[in-house]
């Protein structure tokens, strides 16, 4: 018997999946032990700790099909959810839908021979509780010293909540700002051959973004009547090109890595977005005695016309710990730096100490409508804390405390497949 888990973020913005969501197989003989502690711990964690706690009760399936040389995995995970009273409520009101809406699941079609000269296929549609992404991907196998491309087609719904999210809780939380982002997008993705620890990556999209409400009705502008798309329509366009470069070297006792994107709007229409994005992200980690220290920094800038939801959300798990999703600030520039020092305890347990420090820059108020100042987000934010991490045969769990410059505390539980 299989069971799919799927990860699952339980923090103080509230309880829901990670936008980067992974799935993992496990017989459920080895991993029903595991879930029954899990639960038990949730049930006993006190209230003195200032934080929402959820209890989601889970059971899922997971089946793959072969029709001919094509596979097709189906997996469904219905998901029941326990919050607590001043729990936030989904972004889209699922009392007022079908059952259905509380279903989290994927299904994934492969195709590896589409034409008979090994051309894939893959399609693949991924819901959430309150988001959901359909990508269509066509690969043309060619030598491996030339550019390997193929066309992507793709289609999400997903709550804007780094930019247009209200920051409650002394910044530990983000709120709904009722502005939701419907996005479709086609263009092709052009790999080049890597050489050395370089890779390189370059695409040519065009994008379709239409914000909506909490209802799914398209709008032009926020609840406080300010624009959230740079044309002032219901909608935006545009073709982006864009080009990344990765580099990554490890050995037994440390590792490097970095990484360069940038992007340009290319205004093909009179109305259409021109700007100018780059983002970096830089990390470097190395043997400290038995412990292992981590440290990186991410930071970059936009320029030229943008919409709101193209700025750079600070805050929030992977970003600055503490705070909600976006809760530090929203600003065309943003330079965020974490760092993290892993200990052994046990042969099961570590510990972890970490600190995450995270600014705009001051460059919140060229933001079109200023939604950071609106909110009252403070441009920069510091959080510290420490966390466990236990590792069991089937991944590492996870837990962190985090303390934000406002004194308000936030436990975040994570789970990997991460292992040792």
């Amino acid at each position: 018997m299989i069971l799919l888990v799927n990860v699952i973020s339980f923090n103080k913005s509230g309880c829901g999946r990670d936008r980067c969501r992974l799935n993992i197989l496990y017989d459920v003989e080895c991993i029903f032990p595991f879930i029954f502690i899990f639960r038990i711990l949730l049930s006993k964690l006190p209230r003195i700790w200032d934080f929402e706690w959820c209890k989601s009760y889970r059971m899922g399936a997971q089946k793959s099909v072969h029709a001919g040389k094509a596979k097709i995995d189906f997996n469904v995970d219905f998901t029941h959810r326990l919050c607590a009273a001043m729990m936030v409520h989904s972004f889209r009101n699922s009392d007022r839908g079908s059952p259905l809406s509380l279903i989290v699941g994927s299904l994934c079609i492969k195709h590896p021979n589409l034409f008979g000269k090994s051309e894939k296929l893959d399609v693949l549609w991924d819901k959430g509780l309150s988001d959901s992404n359909i990508l269509i991907a066509y690969r043309k196998p060619r030598p491996e010293w030339l550019a390997q491309h193929s066309f992507v087609i793709q289609h999400s719904v997903s709550p804007e909540v780094g930019i247009h999210g209200v920051p409650v809780d002394n910044f530990s939380r983000t709120g709904s700002g009722g502005v939701n982002l419907c996005r479709f997008s086609a263009g092709l993705d052009l790999d080049e051959p890597g050489s050395s620890n370089w890779s390189s990556k370059t695409s040519i999209k065009f994008e379709h973004v239409r914000p909506v409400n909490d209802d799914g009705l398209s709008i032009s502008r926020d609840l406080h009547g300010f624009t959230v798309t740079s044309s002032g329509s219901c909608h935006d366009s545009m073709v982006v090109l864009k080009q990344e470069s990765r580099f990554a070297k490890a050995n037994d006792h440390s590792f490097t890595r970095f990484s360069l994107q940038i992007e340009q709007g290319i205004p093909l229409m009179s109305k259409w977005l021109i700007f100018n994005r780059f983002k970096f992200a830089a990390s470097k980690g190395v043997r400290a005695g038995p412990g292992f220290l981590l440290a990186s920094i991410t930071g970059g800038s936009i320029v030229g016309d943008i919409a709101p939801y193209q700025a750079f959300a600070i805050g929030g798990l992977g970003s600055v710990r503490g705070y909600g999703e976006g809760a530090v600030g929203s600003g065309r520039s943003c330079l965020v730096a974490n760092t993290e020092l892993t200990f052994p305890m046990s042969q099961m347990l570590d510990g972890a100490l970490f600190c995450d420090i995270g600014s705009d820059l001051g460059s919140g108020r060229y933001v079109p409508g200023n939604p950071g100042l609106r909110h009252g987000k403070p441009g920069a934010g510091v959080g510290v804390g420490f966390g466990v991490r236990f590792k069991f045969p089937m991944g590492h769990f996870q837990v962190d405390y985090a303390l934000n410059a406002y004194q308000q505390r936030t436990i975040y539980f994570g789970f990997s497949n991460v292992a040792s």
